[in-house]
């Protein structure tokens, strides 16, 4: 049977569409790292804007870090136990002259693992330090070895992961079954104690494929080719 005017065209272009908007999905990218999160005075969680070296919680202020992969503070994890500073330092009695902080460490799922291991139990953990001491000062008090990297990144809490720091992983995200942020960084929540999470590309992506914004224009152009195939045969 012969096919009608067009039809080649149009399947042609609706190849290219599937195809293209098939590997935007393929080639999303994340990073695996430590989220660092701040309570919010009640049940919830709050990505942090600054690095838990630059942070100076109060006493009774609950601080929260969470292993994961994602693309960026929009899709990553929060830990998976809610901010309660009562149940956490219930059996640490206030002192005088040291304040408490309330720590969540979350190492994530085995989705979230590198090659494929087990993370350790999340575990919590009520810190007694010094008035004036940072939240990295609180975690080191309570969840030694700390492992960074050169630029001061926070790589490893209580030894987990072993290695790695940051690193891209391509494909879907495993942390993302929750909402979060980036681990402590400065000037987005990263786990870099002064800096900054993974940084993103120039176009904003991670680096992983096109871009959003691409994907969504060179989509319209191809649905824009689309409808004119469809309305010249219409007009035949």
């Amino acid at each position: 049977m012969r096919r009608p005017p067009g039809t080649g065209a149009l399947l042609l272009l609706i190849g290219c569409l599937l195809t293209v908007l098939g590997a935007g999905s393929a080639q999303a990218a994340g990073y695996r790292y430590w989220s660092f999160w701040e309570g919010d005075g009640g049940k919830n969680w709050t990505y942090a804007t600054q690095g838990p070296s630059l942070v100076r919680p109060d006493d009774g202020a609950v601080q929260g870090f969470r292993f994961s992969v994602s693309q960026d503070s929009q899709d990553s994890a929060q830990p998976r136990r809610a901010p309660d500073f009562g149940a956490v330092c219930a059996g640490t009695p206030a002192k005088d002259g040291l304040k408490r902080i309330a720590l969540v460490i979350d190492p994530g799922t085995a989705a979230d693992a590198p090659d494929g291991g087990t993370p350790p139990p999340l575990r919590t953990a009520c810190a007694r330090v010094a008035p004036d001491a940072s939240t990295a000062e609180a975690l080191a008090s309570v969840a030694k070895p700390l492992r960074y990297d050169s630029s001061a990144m926070l790589c490893a809490i209580s030894g987990y992961p072993a290695s790695g720091c940051g690193e891209q992983v391509a494909g879907d995200s495993g942390g993302a079954d929750s909402g979060g942020a980036d681990s402590g960084g400065a000037d987005s929540g990263a786990t870099d104690p002064g800096g900054s999470a993974p940084a993103p590309t120039a176009d904003g992506d991670s680096g992983g494929g096109p871009s959003a914004g691409v994907l969504t224009g060179i989509g319209a152009v191809l649905l824009l080719g689309v409808a004119a195939v469809l309305q010249a045969r219409r007009r035949r």
